[in-house]
């Protein structure tokens, strides 16, 4: 059950093209450039570089931004929280249980 519940967290941050990301946020692909290349959108958070041709945006992560960037500024960095838990580079390792007992 947990390993479903993980998958389905993971499928809700979608990497989508310029394309859908300006279709679903309404802003140009050009305008999406330029919040990237000045930082309003933080790289490996709302966008990241899959080669040196490819971007993808994390279209959760845009939209929440969208939402929240004035309004509600802390709700959309516990987004961020949110999602960076979510990959398995966020998951806590299991500790092993190295306890010894002394006589």
């Amino acid at each position: 059950m947990e390993n479903a519940q993980k998958k389905m967290t993971l499928q809700h941050y979608q990497l989508v093209n310029k394309q859908v990301a300006a279709e679903m946020t309404g802003l140009s692909s050009e305008t999406l450039k330029k919040y990237r290349l000045e930082g309003i959108l933080q790289k490996d958070i709302h966008w990241v570089v899959i080669n040196s041709r490819v971007i993808r945006y994390n279209i959760s992560l845009v939209l929440d931004w969208m939402q929240n960037k004035d309004s509600n500024p802390q709700g959309h960095l516990r987004a961020i929280e949110s999602y960076l838990a979510s990959l398995p580079s966020g998951q806590k390792k299991p500790r092993a249980n190295h306890s010894r007992r002394y006589k």
